[in-house]
């Protein structure tokens, strides 16, 4: 289903007509140029490619020579963008399938390259899917990364945030897969579904979404139609 690429913003609150307080996600999506269509006939699948954003291009010196200064382009990247008419490459490219739904007749027909996704494709109400990267907490040990309880403080214990026994010797004599042991914690891709729409501003390109959506701020999130 076709979606859109945006940057989350924050988080707000809005008053339904009840009175009610909606805590909200406020994201922002600029206009997503269609940077390259697939067809079933072609590509085997129906899908476009969404760009978001504009990528810095290499400078030139004094003596004509590139340098670059910090994370630029490359030419690949470059000759991409212009094949869809951009004058630079966007930051985040993401394809979108639209023959994915059960039932769903591909769309790929309706879209070219060079047209551009807005915010209005959504409407208040609406249900979408959310897809997020959550915050990266590096390396950390199992009270942080599951909620242990860790041991006693006191009377002789000093065994107060590990893990504790992770296996029986004898029978099986190994570590069972899947075991809650320290390690990476966070950094990974997240999707929320059944995600409301409360509102919608397409003079500032904001999307508000009822409850939170993971990622940091101004961390890049996916919003998909959901079938």
């Amino acid at each position: 289903m076709i979606g859109i690429i945006g940057k989350k913003l924050g988080m707000t609150q809005l008053f339904n007509e009840q009175g009610q307080q909606v805590p909200c996600t406020v994201v922002e999506a600029t206009p997503n140029p269609v940077v390259k269509v697939m067809t079933q006939e072609k590509a085997g699948f129906a899908a476009v490619e969404l760009g978001y954003g504009e990528q810095k291009l290499a400078r030139e010196n004094k003596k004509g020579e590139r340098t670059p200064r910090g994370r630029r382009a490359t030419q690949a990247e470059v000759g991409h963008a212009k094949k869809a008419g951009l004058n630079a490459p966007p930051v985040v490219l993401r394809s979108f399938r639209l023959d994915d739904a059960p039932g769903k007749n591909p769309e790929a027909a309706t879209y070219t390259v060079g047209d551009t996704i807005t915010v209005g494709i959504f409407a208040p109400g609406e249900k979408v899917k959310v897809e997020g990267t959550s915050k990266g907490r590096g390396f950390q040990g199992v009270v942080k990364r599951y909620g242990f309880h860790g041991g006693p403080n006191t009377h002789g214990n000093t065994k107060h945030r590990k893990p504790g026994s992770i296996g029986a010797g004898t029978d099986p004599s190994r570590v069972i897969k899947g075991k809650k042991m320290p390690g990476q914690y966070g950094n990974v891709r997240h999707t929320a579904i059944g995600i409301r729409i409360e509102k919608i501003d397409a003079e500032r390109n904001l999307i508000y979404l009822r409850g939170s959506v993971a990622g940091p701020t101004n961390g890049i999130v996916f919003v998909r139609k959901q079938s």
